[in-house]
């Protein structure tokens, strides 16, 4: 469904991914672990179309250049250089990290923003959908999503991707930040969104939550693959075991 080839981005002369490659398929779960700066949301807005927007801003402004190489191809379609709003049409859909919300719309208002590519009457079903994924979040449905909690804006922004209905969802670190007990739900969440035949691309510093749940997962470093393999051979490398599962 999707193939990353040889993807290089550099910001100036700094390189934050260096000739990375890998593939997701359709109706799989695939993660994708690294620590803090390993290039995770570099991945994650390089495949949603943001980086391309955050390329244009900066070539129009004389700002710090930014520079993509490699093959992104979706579906067969090389992707690399075309708009965010073209691939959220083909159903590329990026849940982004810390849980970014409109803080002064109330749930259900940030739920029909999201759906704005999406017919009316199908966001309303999606949205019902977010629901029923997330009973939590049906008493604060008119709450201003800047007074929930972490976990609950957490819910509230992958609500938000999945009214956008996704074939694709990007989910870039949803776990930070989150107590253990939120995170074990967001795992379960997670499995049942893939239960709808809604692949999913996951970045996490933790894996320990995701693990029993991915099919296939890739290990990055300074932007670089150093480790790849299903979750059995993730589950039994030391390597992994030690700084991605905490035993």
């Amino acid at each position: 469904m999707l193939e990353v080839k040889n993807l290089m981005v550099f910001f100036e002369n700094a390189i934050a991914l260096n000739d990375l490659s890998l593939e997701v398929e359709k109706g799989k779960i695939v993660a994708v672990l690294g620590s803090n700066s390993a290039g995770k949301t570099t991945l994650m807005n390089t495949i949603s179309g943001l980086l391309v927007d955050m390329k244009k801003k900066e070539d129009r402004r004389g700002g710090e250049r930014i520079t993509l190489l490699g093959a992104l191809k979706f579906e067969g379609e090389d992707i690399l250089t075309i708009k965010p709003s073209l691939r959220v049409r083909k159903g590329i859909v990026l849940s982004r990290e810390r849980h970014p919300v409109f803080r002064e719309s109330d749930v259900v208002e940030n739920l029909k923003i999201a759906g704005y590519l999406t017919e009316k009457h199908k966001v309303k079903e999606e949205m019902e959908d977010v629901f029923q994924l997330f009973p939590h979040l049906t008493k604060l449905r008119h709450r201003k999503a800047g007074l929930l909690s972490g976990g609950e804006q957490q819910m509230l922004a992958i609500g938000m991707a999945l009214v956008a209905r996704p074939r694709l969802l990007l989910m870039d670190e949803p776990l930070l930040g989150l107590s253990p007990a939120i995170q074990s739900d967001l795992a379960r969440a997670i499995r049942d969104i893939h239960k709808k035949n809604i692949t999913i691309l996951v970045t996490e510093q933790f894996a320990r939550p995701l693990m029993p749940i991915i099919d296939r997962g890739y290990v990055i470093e300074n932007g670089m693959l150093v480790i790849s393999g299903t979750r059995e051979e993730l589950a039994d490398n030391p390597e992994v075991r030690a700084s991605y599962l905490g035993v």
